[in-house]
Protein backbone atom coordinates (compact mmCIF):
# COMPACT_ATOMS: atom_id res chain seq x y z
CA UNK A 1 0.00 0.00 0.00
CA UNK A 2 1.71 3.63 -1.03
CA UNK A 3 1.57 6.30 1.52
CA UNK A 4 -1.39 8.08 -0.12
CA UNK A 5 -3.36 4.88 0.88
CA UNK A 6 -2.60 4.29 4.22
CA UNK A 7 -5.26 5.13 7.03
CA UNK A 8 -4.66 7.83 8.93
CA UNK A 9 -2.78 7.88 12.38
CA UNK A 10 -3.23 11.17 14.82
CA UNK A 11 0.11 10.32 16.41
CA UNK A 12 1.37 13.93 17.04
CA UNK A 13 -0.96 16.27 16.72
CA UNK A 14 -3.64 14.31 19.48
CA UNK A 15 -3.77 17.52 21.57
CA UNK A 16 -4.71 19.30 18.64
CA UNK A 17 -7.36 17.39 18.08
CA UNK A 18 -8.64 17.60 21.47
CA UNK A 19 -8.97 21.17 21.50
CA UNK A 20 -10.16 21.14 17.86
CA UNK A 21 -13.05 18.43 17.51
CA UNK A 22 -13.16 17.66 20.80
CA UNK A 23 -13.69 20.63 23.64
CA UNK A 24 -15.94 21.98 21.06
CA UNK A 25 -19.60 22.68 20.47
CA UNK A 26 -19.36 19.76 17.48
CA UNK A 27 -17.41 17.72 19.73
CA UNK A 28 -20.18 18.00 22.63
CA UNK A 29 -23.10 17.42 20.57
CA UNK A 30 -21.90 14.67 18.97
CA UNK A 31 -21.22 13.35 22.79
CA UNK A 32 -24.52 14.10 23.84
CA UNK A 33 -26.72 12.62 21.17
CA UNK A 34 -24.74 9.10 20.97
CA UNK A 35 -25.23 8.80 25.17
CA UNK A 36 -28.88 9.61 24.37
CA UNK A 37 -29.09 6.49 21.55
CA UNK A 38 -27.27 4.40 23.73
CA UNK A 39 -29.31 5.00 26.96
CA UNK A 40 -32.19 3.89 24.80
CA UNK A 41 -31.04 0.65 23.96
CA UNK A 42 -31.55 -1.80 25.39
CA UNK A 43 -28.17 -3.79 24.69
CA UNK A 44 -26.73 -1.45 26.85
CA UNK A 45 -29.09 -1.41 29.55
CA UNK A 46 -26.65 -3.96 31.50
CA UNK A 47 -23.11 -3.76 31.85
CA UNK A 48 -21.48 -5.38 28.68
CA UNK A 49 -18.00 -6.24 27.07
CA UNK A 50 -18.00 -3.75 24.76
CA UNK A 51 -14.95 -3.21 21.86
CA UNK A 52 -14.41 0.00 20.63
CA UNK A 53 -12.49 0.26 17.27
CA UNK A 54 -10.47 3.75 16.34
CA UNK A 55 -11.62 5.10 19.85
CA UNK A 56 -9.15 7.97 20.47
CA UNK A 57 -9.43 9.96 23.38
CA UNK A 58 -12.46 7.33 24.28
CA UNK A 59 -14.89 10.17 25.88
CA UNK A 60 -17.83 7.97 24.84
CA UNK A 61 -15.64 4.70 25.63
CA UNK A 62 -15.21 6.12 29.00
CA UNK A 63 -18.63 7.63 29.67
CA UNK A 64 -19.74 4.06 29.04
CA UNK A 65 -17.05 2.81 31.29
CA UNK A 66 -18.50 4.84 34.04
CA UNK A 67 -21.87 2.68 33.86
CA UNK A 68 -20.17 -0.23 34.68
CA UNK A 69 -19.09 -1.35 31.28
CA UNK A 70 -15.75 -3.41 30.23
CA UNK A 71 -14.57 -1.60 27.25
CA UNK A 72 -11.77 -2.32 24.95
CA UNK A 73 -10.26 1.08 23.23
CA UNK A 74 -7.98 0.63 20.07
CA UNK A 75 -6.49 3.06 17.67
CA UNK A 76 -3.34 3.37 15.08
CA UNK A 77 -2.40 6.29 17.55
CA UNK A 78 -0.84 5.37 21.02
CA UNK A 79 -0.53 9.65 22.10
CA UNK A 80 -5.13 9.53 21.52
CA UNK A 81 -4.72 6.25 23.61
CA UNK A 82 -2.65 7.56 26.75
CA UNK A 83 -4.57 9.88 26.90
CA UNK A 84 -7.69 8.06 26.89
CA UNK A 85 -5.69 6.15 30.02
CA UNK A 86 -4.95 9.52 31.74
CA UNK A 87 -8.28 10.32 31.55
CA UNK A 88 -9.38 6.86 32.57
CA UNK A 89 -7.59 7.07 36.11
CA UNK A 90 -9.05 10.69 36.31
CA UNK A 91 -12.04 9.59 36.18
CA UNK A 92 -11.19 6.05 38.35
CA UNK A 93 -12.19 3.56 35.84
CA UNK A 94 -8.91 2.56 34.42
CA UNK A 95 -9.66 -0.99 35.99
CA UNK A 96 -12.57 -0.84 33.69
CA UNK A 97 -10.60 -0.69 30.15
CA UNK A 98 -7.57 -1.95 28.21
CA UNK A 99 -6.05 0.05 25.40
CA UNK A 100 -4.37 -0.97 22.62
CA UNK A 101 -2.73 0.28 19.35
CA UNK A 102 -3.82 -1.90 16.75
CA UNK A 103 -5.58 -0.80 13.99
CA UNK A 104 -8.93 -2.14 12.56
CA UNK A 105 -7.15 -4.63 10.66
CA UNK A 106 -5.01 -6.06 13.19
CA UNK A 107 -8.05 -6.92 15.45
CA UNK A 108 -8.79 -10.32 14.09
CA UNK A 109 -5.64 -11.81 14.60
CA UNK A 110 -5.78 -10.98 18.62
CA UNK A 111 -8.03 -13.81 19.18
CA UNK A 112 -10.60 -12.04 21.45
CA UNK A 113 -13.91 -13.36 21.93
CA UNK A 114 -16.71 -12.03 19.98
CA UNK A 115 -18.05 -9.27 21.47
CA UNK A 116 -21.39 -8.17 22.30
CA UNK A 117 -21.28 -4.55 21.23
CA UNK A 118 -18.72 -2.92 18.68
CA UNK A 119 -18.55 0.74 18.57
CA UNK A 120 -16.94 2.62 15.36
CA UNK A 121 -17.54 6.30 15.14
CA UNK A 122 -15.91 8.41 12.60
CA UNK A 123 -13.51 5.77 11.41
CA UNK A 124 -14.14 4.47 7.82
CA UNK A 125 -14.30 8.15 6.18
CA UNK A 126 -10.44 7.97 7.47
CA UNK A 127 -9.43 4.47 5.70
CA UNK A 128 -8.76 3.34 2.35
CA UNK A 129 -10.94 0.59 2.00
CA UNK A 130 -13.91 1.14 4.28
CA UNK A 131 -16.00 -1.94 2.59
CA UNK A 132 -13.57 -3.88 4.09
CA UNK A 133 -13.45 -2.03 7.24
CA UNK A 134 -17.15 -3.22 7.59
CA UNK A 135 -16.58 -6.77 7.41
CA UNK A 136 -13.88 -6.66 9.51
CA UNK A 137 -16.78 -5.17 12.61
CA UNK A 138 -18.85 -7.92 11.42
CA UNK A 139 -16.20 -10.76 12.67
CA UNK A 140 -15.63 -9.06 15.63
CA UNK A 141 -19.40 -8.39 16.96
CA UNK A 142 -21.11 -11.96 18.48
CA UNK A 143 -24.67 -12.82 16.27
CA UNK A 144 -27.09 -11.30 17.39
CA UNK A 145 -24.64 -8.70 19.11
CA UNK A 146 -25.14 -5.16 17.86
CA UNK A 147 -22.59 -2.48 16.43
CA UNK A 148 -22.69 1.66 16.39
CA UNK A 149 -21.88 2.98 13.39
CA UNK A 150 -21.46 6.58 12.60
CA UNK A 151 -19.98 7.92 9.29
CA UNK A 152 -19.10 11.30 7.78
CA UNK A 153 -22.03 11.96 5.28
CA UNK A 154 -21.16 13.32 1.73
CA UNK A 155 -24.80 14.69 1.48
CA UNK A 156 -24.17 16.64 4.31
CA UNK A 157 -20.91 17.86 3.01
CA UNK A 158 -22.47 18.81 -0.38
CA UNK A 159 -25.20 20.06 1.06
CA UNK A 160 -23.70 22.87 3.37
CA UNK A 161 -20.79 23.99 0.93
CA UNK A 162 -23.72 24.72 -1.56
CA UNK A 163 -25.03 26.91 1.25
CA UNK A 164 -21.86 28.79 1.78
CA UNK A 165 -21.53 29.43 -1.88
CA UNK A 166 -18.67 26.93 -2.92
CA UNK A 167 -19.86 25.95 -6.07
CA UNK A 168 -16.91 24.87 -8.00
CA UNK A 169 -15.83 22.36 -5.05
CA UNK A 170 -19.12 21.20 -5.15
CA UNK A 171 -18.95 20.98 -9.14
CA UNK A 172 -15.65 19.04 -8.38
CA UNK A 173 -17.04 16.03 -6.95
CA UNK A 174 -15.63 17.35 -3.16
CA UNK A 175 -12.41 17.05 -4.85
CA UNK A 176 -10.11 19.09 -2.19
CA UNK A 177 -6.84 20.60 -3.70
CA UNK A 178 -4.76 21.01 -0.05
CA UNK A 179 -6.12 18.51 2.59
CA UNK A 180 -7.08 19.67 6.30
CA UNK A 181 -5.17 18.03 8.44
CA UNK A 182 -8.38 17.74 10.70
CA UNK A 183 -11.11 17.37 8.29
CA UNK A 184 -11.96 13.85 6.68
CA UNK A 185 -11.21 13.90 3.27
CA UNK A 186 -13.08 10.76 2.09
CA UNK A 187 -16.91 11.66 3.24
CA UNK A 188 -19.03 8.43 2.44
CA UNK A 189 -22.52 8.10 0.38
CA UNK A 190 -24.96 6.78 2.83
CA UNK A 191 -26.57 4.60 0.34
CA UNK A 192 -22.76 3.03 -0.31
CA UNK A 193 -22.38 2.24 3.41
CA UNK A 194 -26.04 1.22 3.67
CA UNK A 195 -25.47 -1.49 0.84
CA UNK A 196 -21.85 -2.27 2.62
CA UNK A 197 -23.57 -3.04 5.77
CA UNK A 198 -26.08 -5.41 4.46
CA UNK A 199 -23.64 -7.44 2.39
CA UNK A 200 -21.12 -7.82 5.25
CA UNK A 201 -24.18 -9.13 7.46
CA UNK A 202 -25.98 -6.36 9.40
CA UNK A 203 -29.75 -5.14 9.40
CA UNK A 204 -29.95 -1.53 10.54
CA UNK A 205 -31.84 -0.94 13.35
CA UNK A 206 -32.07 2.55 13.65
CA UNK A 207 -30.50 5.68 12.24
CA UNK A 208 -30.17 9.43 13.71
CA UNK A 209 -28.54 12.42 12.27
CA UNK A 210 -25.38 14.08 14.12
CA UNK A 211 -25.15 17.91 13.61
CA UNK A 212 -28.49 18.24 11.87
CA UNK A 213 -28.60 21.72 12.07
CA UNK A 214 -25.47 22.92 14.13
CA UNK A 215 -22.97 23.34 10.60
CA UNK A 216 -25.67 25.05 8.59
CA UNK A 217 -26.36 28.50 11.08
CA UNK A 218 -25.63 31.63 9.00
CA UNK A 219 -24.17 32.93 12.46
CA UNK A 220 -21.85 30.31 13.35
CA UNK A 221 -21.67 32.11 17.16
CA UNK A 222 -25.19 30.88 18.06
CA UNK A 223 -22.96 27.07 17.62
CA UNK A 224 -22.07 28.77 21.16
CA UNK A 225 -24.14 31.08 22.54
CA UNK A 226 -27.46 28.94 21.78
CA UNK A 227 -26.22 25.20 22.71
CA UNK A 228 -28.25 24.40 24.81
CA UNK A 229 -31.22 25.40 22.90
CA UNK A 230 -29.76 23.99 19.14
CA UNK A 231 -29.09 20.21 21.23
CA UNK A 232 -32.48 20.36 22.87
CA UNK A 233 -33.57 20.47 19.02
CA UNK A 234 -31.52 18.46 17.24
CA UNK A 235 -32.15 15.55 19.79
CA UNK A 236 -35.77 16.17 19.07
CA UNK A 237 -36.01 16.13 15.67
CA UNK A 238 -32.53 14.08 14.42
CA UNK A 239 -34.11 10.66 14.06
CA UNK A 240 -37.07 12.23 11.24
CA UNK A 241 -36.55 12.36 8.07
CA UNK A 242 -35.97 15.01 5.70
CA UNK A 243 -33.29 15.73 9.03
CA UNK A 244 -31.72 12.43 10.07
CA UNK A 245 -30.81 12.25 6.54
CA UNK A 246 -28.89 15.57 6.77
CA UNK A 247 -26.98 15.28 9.84
CA UNK A 248 -23.11 16.22 9.09
CA UNK A 249 -22.66 12.16 10.28
CA UNK A 250 -24.50 9.27 10.41
CA UNK A 251 -25.46 7.15 13.59
CA UNK A 252 -26.39 3.68 12.88
CA UNK A 253 -27.02 0.90 14.77
CA UNK A 254 -26.42 -2.62 12.98
CA UNK A 255 -27.93 -5.96 14.49
CA UNK A 256 -25.28 -8.95 13.40
CA UNK A 257 -27.68 -11.44 11.69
Amino acid sequence: MSKKQQDRNFDGIAGKFQKNIYQTTKGRLRQAVLLRDFAECADLSAPSRILDVGAGQGQLALALAQQGHQVTLTDLSQDMLDMALEDAKERGVDTQIQCHALALQQLSEQQWPAFPVVLCHAVLEWLHEPAEAIKQLRALVQTGGLVSLMFYNKDAKRLSNIIYGNFNYVLRDLAFKKKVSLSPQNPLQPEDVYRWCKEAGFIIEGKTGVRCFHDYLRDRSEQETEFDKLLQVELQYNRQEPYASIGRYQHLLLRAV
